[in-house]
């Protein structure tokens, strides 16, 4: 494949403003990484992660929400939080944005979807091989041995039990102060450094260590593309 400039493109431009020797690139091209960030899923309804708050949660932040800490304090609290958010998931769809992904992996030999989001709406639209760095809200673990589960008990009243050891269920998310998946943060890195071409689509470009995988991929030689709607810190670096 032939060289090309790394560029940036806003999120606003539409697919005809792309050089014609980019997308020339690109369909040439056997190794692409995606990151997709909150603004992805904005298109299907849903708001960011600190503008979510309405109704009786209004009062909360959701950093002091979404802890170790929180969870030790007041487990039913923050049980009910995440609960408030699954529910006001269930009615969302994905939009024209992850079907275009899923339509990209199709064409793609080797394509990696890498995501900071946990609504599962990259899964939901038939994407495969994706890594959820931040994890899934539609999923629960067991707090105290780790045992992974899509179904719990109905009741409201306290903190659904791990069927294994009896410890509280919490969501499978990460939290303020938890590391990253170890597995999922290395796969991450190893398809960044060896893409061809690395999108940033709708993340701000801060949260680490995502943030960190479009350079991984410049300096490795790949053309960078971020979309968004704004100016991130990545757009003067690439």
């Amino acid at each position: 494949m032939c060289p090309i400039t790394n560029t940036n493109f806003s999120y606003s431009k539409t697919l005809m403003e792309f050089p014609v020797d980019f997308i020339r690139f690109l369909t040439s091209a056997t190794r692409v990484v995606v990151l997709t960030g909150a603004g992805v899923s904005q298109e299907s309804g849903l708001r960011t992660f600190r503008d979510a708050q309405d109704a009786l949660w209004a009062q909360y932040k959701p950093e002091d929400l979404a802890s170790p800490e929180a969870f030790a304090r007041d487990p039913k609290l923050v049980w009910d939080w995440y609960a408030w958010r699954r529910e006001a998931i269930k009615g969302v769809r994905p939009n024209p944005g992850h079907y275009a992904l899923v339509e990209m992996e199709n064409r793609i030999p080797a394509f990696t979807l890498i995501t900071q989001n946990v609504d599962g709406l990259h899964r939901f639209a038939g994407s495969r091989n994706v890594l959820e760095l931040h994890g899934n809200i539609q999923r629960v673990r067991c707090a105290e041995c780790g045992t992974f589960t899509e179904t719990w008990g109905d009741d409201t009243e306290s903190v659904p039990l791990c069927v294994v050891c009896g410890g509280m269920l919490r969501p499978d998310v990460i939290w303020f102060g938890e590391a990253l998946p170890r597995a999922e943060l290395e796969a991450a890195v190893k398809a960044s450094r060896s893409c061809h071409v690395y999108f940033s689509i709708g993340t701000s470009g801060v949260v680490q260590p995502a943030a960190s995988l479009a350079y991984a991929a410049r300096n490795n030689g790949s053309v960078v593309v971020e979309i968004n709607a704004e100016p991130t810190p990545l757009t003067s670096k690439v």
